[in-house]
């Protein structure tokens, strides 16, 4: 990050007192008077284009908090390389110091102490504030706002709005473009509408018609900033019909069509593009693989995985961009352009501290006048936690535990399957579970919770699918996410083998017996791609079984033993 140092001078009191303790009052006060919105926004300008950038911002309006991963492991080629670096490697590879903002922003070490310190991150009004304030010191003609997709999703009023608010909120922070996927949940006709209508543009060059093999949505735009023509090119998550239902939008079909990418590039070189920018939702392994084998992309701004890293990197001459998730980061880019092409690229990966930046007051006007319909509902008490409720993580989250602990209970079930989802907040120790912190983690729109029976062996079988799409070898056989979540049972794991024989040891934890292949076994789940599911939205089961204990306490889970990483 190019403002480490301000950062760590900004931030030594703090450190100091949060070192080997809890922080009360006095670390917190500190924190705060010493992290100032001009230390986020201090950066040194250059060159003619300043390219912004948000993703996966999971339609969070407000501020919240959000535990990076502890768990985040790469195989093959990427094993031990960022961003499958947590924690104390994480640090170590970034220069990051123990106890600052940035280990606090980056990493899940002393999470609840650091938190408690710093505060919530995020929130669509502070964000307006740092892009307003970009623009102001660099000129509109000269900035780029783009977005990096999984926008109109995840919260309760853009489930109820079917993504309008998002829709209004960027459309208000004057985006350019952006590329999907979470959007396509939507459905294929509320997709098309919103696009019709929206100020900006919505690209995806690897989406085509499944009858003619025409582009559903334009590939590329050409901007012109700082007198630079710059095109930026759509990429919405290649996987998106095998992660989502595919009956969603089923005359549309996907992939990640490299060819097809390079001619994209070419032909935007051949209308004069000085610089051209791929707006990928692919996910990180995904775009390193592919920086490597399509030539002539000078920047791909990356999303899908959530990783957030206060550094370039370069592969060749691309250099990948991550920009986190939330709407906790704004990426800046400055670049200098000679000669025609890019000369040299500044980056900082600006932390978004809610407590240290001016709400932008048109932004959180609008922000209040969309949750206003919704507002009492969302702040409704329905629990308590004593327990860190967090959701990153390849293999368990503590909010997943919940869910899965309510699926057992409120449909009567052996074991439970809930999604690898990585969206949704967190919460720390002693703080209410509100409708709001439910439905963050839940608000889909295939919600149905389902019961039914599965035979040990295809318990299994879904295991080994789901552990293939996560740790098979080659990039491009990824699907991002996390492994599924389970409750109820218990096994074993080895990334580093191959398809079918990753997963062994299953056990039924509360008799303590190996899962019989041949027995069947009654199974509660969620987010079925399947047409036509049966069974109460999830949010509601969750919703009552958080007021049937009142207070939530989630045991550490130990019930996945890893090897192989």
């Amino acid at each position: 990050m190019i403002s480490r140092r301000d950062f760590l001078q900004a931030t030594a009191v703090a450190a100091a007192l949060t070192a080997g303790s809890g922080l009360g009052p006095l670390g917190r006060a500190a924190a705060q008077q010493k992290l100032s919105q001009a230390d986020i926004l201090r950066f040194e300008p250059q060159g003619q284009v300043t390219i912004l950038h948000v993703a996966d911002i999971h339609a969070q309006l407000m501020p919240l908090q959000f535990r990076e991963p502890a768990v985040n492991l790469g195989v093959g080629e990427v094993k031990g390389l960022p961003p499958h670096l947590t924690d104390a490697a994480f640090r170590e590879h970034f220069k990051i110091a123990a106890g600052s903002a940035d280990a606090f922003a980056l990493t899940s070490d002393d999470f609840v102490a650091l938190a408690r310190n710093y505060g919530r991150m995020g929130g669509l009004d502070r964000i307006a504030t740092l892009v307003k304030a970009v623009r102001a010191e660099r000129g509109d003609d000269k900035v780029l706002l783009l977005d990096g997709g999984d926008t109109w999703q995840g919260s309760w009023s853009a489930l109820q709005t079917k993504g309008q608010d998002m829709v209004e909120v960027m459309s208000a922070l004057k985006l350019d473009a952006m590329t999907s996927h979470w959007e396509f949940t939507l459905g294929a006709e509320r997709v098309k509408e919103i696009v019709e209508a929206a100020p900006f543009a919505f690209l995806a060059q690897n989406i085509r018609d499944k009858e003619w093999n025409e582009p559903v949505f334009p590939p590329r735009k050409v901007f012109e900033k700082g007198g630079v023509k710059v095109a930026v090119i759509g990429q919405a998550l290649p996987r998106t019909a095998v992660a989502n239902p595919r009956w969603m939008f089923p005359d549309w079909e996907f992939g990640i069509r490299e060819d097809e990418l390079q001619k994209q590039v070419e032909e935007a070189r051949a209308e004069g593009a000085a610089i051209v920018v791929l707006l990928s939702h692919d996910g990180f392994d995904v775009d390193r693989k592919l920086a490597s084998r399509v030539k002539g992309i000078d920047v791909i701004l990356t999303a899908h995985t959530h990783d957030a890293m206060p550094g370039l990197i370069r592969v060749g001459q691309t250099a990948l961009v991550a920009s986190g998730s939330h709407g906790k980061f704004v990426s800046r880019l400055d670049i200098a352009v000679k000669d025609g092409k890019v000369a040299d690229i500044r980056f900082k990966l600006m932390p978004v501290f809610a407590d240290a930046i001016a709400p932008d007051p048109e932004m959180a006007a609008l922000v209040t006048k969309l949750r206003a319909p919704y507002a009492a509902e969302l702040a409704k008490e329905i629990g308590r936690t004593e327990s860190l409720l967090y959701r990153r993580g390849n293999f368990n989250g503590s909010f997943d535990d919940l869910i899965c602990d309510a699926m057992l209970s409120q449909r009567d079930a052996e074991i439970a399957l809930s999604p690898g989802f990585r969206w949704g907040g967190s919460l720390l120790p002693g703080e209410a579970i509100t409708w709001e912190a439910i439905t963050n983690a839940t608000a889909i729109t295939y919600p149905n919770c389902y019961r039914m029976e599965m035979t040990g062996a295809q318990l299994k079988e879904i295991l080994e699918d789901v552990a293939d799409n996560i740790f098979h070898p080659d990039p491009y056989f990824q699907g991002g996410g996390d492994m599924v979540r389970i409750g109820g049972m218990g096994y074993a794991i080895d990334v580093g083998k191959p398809m079918g024989s990753r997963i062994s040891g299953l056990t039924h934890l509360k008799s303590g017996k190996p899962v019989d292949a041949s027995r069947k076994y009654v199974v509660a789940g969620w987010a079925s791609v399947n047409e036509g599911t049966q069974g109460p939205p999830i949010w509601d089961v969750v919703r009552d079984h958080v007021a049937a204990a009142k207070t939530i306490t989630i045991k550490p889970n130990d019930a996945v033993k890893v090897s192989g990483a």
